[in-house]
């Protein structure tokens, strides 16, 4: 993910900030810049990649699960579907 393409994240803006941060990571599986089976940036890095708290990335993290889009591996990582 490179700095051209974050979003902007206001957070006392309208949107959830983990929903942005979550469309953003979508968006970036669905333009094919992650690939199946490749692994996403870890909770600590990505937090620090769009200057919010670990938790924030976390819960993006569950809702990409949710969507089907990522599997986490215990001790690995989490990996695009």
């Amino acid at each position: 993910m490179s700095d051209s393409d974050m979003p902007v994240i206001d957070p006392k803006g309208a949107q959830l900030v983990y929903m942005v941060i979550a469309d953003h990571v979508a968006g970036q599986i669905e333009a094919g810049r992650l690939t199946a089976g490749g692994r996403i940036p870890g909770e600590l890095e990505m937090a620090a990649m769009y200057g919010v708290a670990r938790m924030t990335v976390a819960r993006a993290v569950r809702e990409l699960r949710e969507r089907g889009l990522v599997q986490t591996v215990r001790g690995k990582g989490t990996f695009v579907l």
